[in-house]
């Protein structure tokens, strides 16, 4: 009998805070994770896949340094390693408090879906800003500006 009411418990349907609450912990002991564990010191974390492949940087190239100085106070050192995701975090950090909110407070009314204009701009900005860290002029795009020597 105890085993039935566990299971029925266990079936019902999480609450609506569940997902954002588990994926702020997640996204918190990452940021943690990547405080302590130094991504500057070689063999700490994988190398990016494309740019083991090609070369070249991807998008998210000095995301996890990025996230290290952040964690640092380094707001400069933050931007030298990838200023992409430096403006994307205040603009995910509201939509994720947004999401957070309405999981709390739910309406009668769905929330309205974002306007396709803008995730084609944001696709356009991620592809522009791939391509331009890879050009010589756009060097100060690349992770840690500008090479010296």
């Amino acid at each position: 009998m105890r085993t039935y009411a566990l299971l029925s418990r266990l079936r019902r349907r999480p609450h609506p805070a569940a997902a954002p609450l588990l994926l702020g912990a997640a996204g918190l002991a990452a940021a943690t994770l990547v405080h302590f564990v130094d991504p500057h010191e070689p063999g700490h974390y994988p190398t990016c896949p494309w740019l083991a492949l090609t070369g070249t940087y991807c998008p998210g190239c000095g995301t996890m340094r990025c996230v290290n100085a952040l964690t640092n106070l380094d707001i400069a050192g933050a931007a030298q390693m990838n200023i992409l995701t430096l403006v994307m975090i205040p603009i995910m950090g509201v939509a994720y408090l947004r999401w957070l909110y309405r999981s709390f407070r739910p309406t009668a009314r769905p929330p309205r879906p974002v306007h396709p204009f803008w995730l084609w701009t944001l696709l356009v900005v991620i592809l522009a800003f791939w391509v331009l860290r890879n050009l010589p002029f756009a060097a100060f795009l690349a992770p840690g500006g500008v090479p010296t020597g």
